[in-house]
């Protein structure tokens, strides 16, 4: 990781790490950005449409480097950075009755947080997994228990077959890369950013990764939604 990077977020080099967004605004665009917008059926979008190709073809790039890098790292190595993550969470977060927290099944090397996930179950927090309902629309998210039966989802991701649908009051969201301001480098399909724009109910929101997926910027657009912290292991 870049020296100045780490100096400038306070990443240190500890077995896991966590980074808080303060004071930032919701959307990426800064105020000197803000010439280069306009409002247009679906909210504010990029004038240049060249810029926002360009972006697009190197997020794409960007990803797939990042999720080879990341399956290349031992079994072993990833479960230990797991553990990190997990130990992280307890402390940040102190799972209770009062939590509606969102996980995910893990895919392509994502950190496997499922016995965490039975831990938070059995402290009395409620836990959700996604589901994606159709291309281009939010999330839904429906109640796992350690004993429900499971169906395949989209990408073959084990999903509840049942169960009530809820609204997450924690968001705990994997991601392919990130950047100092908590910007989230996802799969693509702006599944999160769509979901999260649509929640209307206050939420707390933590990306979960590797250290090493750090970035210097993702380049983010009007519709990113930056993560309020992002936990992390290695």
């Amino acid at each position: 990781m870049p020296a100045p990077l780490a100096r400038r977020r306070g990443f240190g080099h500890s077995a896991a790490m966590s980074t808080d967004r303060d004071d930032l605004p919701e959307f990426a665009s800064s105020p000197c950005f803000a010439h280069e917008l306009e409002l247009g059926p679906d909210g504010y979008a990029v004038v240049d449409a060249q810029t926002a190709r360009d972006v697009s073809r190197w997020r794409k790039s960007k990803r797939e480097e990042l999720i080879a890098a990341r399956l290349a790292i031992p079994a072993d190595t990833r479960a230990e950075m797991a553990d990190q993550i997990a130990a992280q969470l307890t402390r940040l977060i102190s799972p209770d009755k009062s939590m509606v927290i969102s996980l995910y099944w893990p895919f392509r090397g994502e950190p496997d947080l499922r016995g965490w996930m039975r831990e938070a179950f059995d402290l009395g927090a409620r836990i959700a997994l996604p589901i994606v309902v159709a291309k281009a629309q939010p999330l839904l998210f429906r109640e796992w228990t350690p004993d429900g039966k499971l169906e395949r989802g989209v990408w073959n991701i084990p999903v509840p077959a049942d169960g009530a649908e809820l609204v997450p009051n924690v968001v705990i969201s994997p991601l392919v890369g990130f950047d100092p301001d908590n910007y989230r480098l996802g799969y693509g399909g702006g599944f999160y950013d769509r979901t999260l724009a649509a929640m209307t109910t206050p939420r707390e929101v933590i990306g979960i990764g590797y250290a090493s997926s750090a970035l210097p910027t993702i380049f983010p657009q009007p519709h990113d939604i930056a993560m309020d912290r992002i936990v992390l292991g290695g």
